[in-house]
């Protein structure tokens, strides 16, 4: 697997070596052991997500206050823009935002450490996104900043208006979030 840096300090871009031929193709998607030694990350994931989506649909930027989830994302069918914020207080990129293109073609995953909040919008017709998470879902420690706050500026590359939950509808401000030290 290769393992590069985002702008955000902790976030990882991982692609995994892929083997592919006439039939299809074969990767190893999670090694505990290979992500460890390729990341430098001791995670213990607790909970797999998968949801599949429309394409427009918006979901985010969600994170927990309590029981913070670290995440490790991919797309198995489709597109999306994938967006990661540091709502870290004491990091260096407190307040800035990362996104990128994760796919069913490209493979690539994405680490986001606790701490950050999280966010993507399908770009294909639909989209399945996976996701396993170091802590438990926790509805009463869920937070969730504005997809379009001015603050954070965030260029979701959308054509359209997204399609929103009524809890994403009801996002917070960044300056008015609740946040990390």
């Amino acid at each position: 697997m290769n393992v590069t840096t985002s702008t955000l300090a902790g976030v990882l871009i991982i692609e995994p070596k892929v083997f592919g031929d006439e039939r299809g193709f074969f990767y190893e998607s999670f090694n505990a052991r290979r992500f460890a030694e390729a990341t430098g990350v001791q995670a213990n994931f607790v909970q797999d997500n998968h949801s599949r989506s429309q394409k427009g649909v918006l979901r985010g930027l969600h994170y927990q206050l309590s029981h913070p989830q670290g995440k490790l994302v991919r797309v198995t069918a489709g597109e999306v823009l994938d967006i990661s914020v540091d709502l870290r207080r004491s990091s260096p990129t407190f307040g800035q935002w990362f996104g990128i293109r994760l796919s069913a073609q490209n493979n690539r995953q994405l680490w986001i450490p606790e701490g950050f909040a999280h966010g993507f919008v399908v770009l294909s017709e639909f989209a399945e996104f996976i996701y396993k998470t170091t802590d438990y879902y926790e509805p009463s420690a869920e937070r969730c900043i504005r997809w379009d706050d001015p603050t954070l500026a965030i260029d979701w590359q959308l054509e359209v208006e997204p399609l929103l939950s009524a809890k994403d509808q009801l996002g917070r401000p960044f300056n008015d979030a609740e946040l990390f030290s």
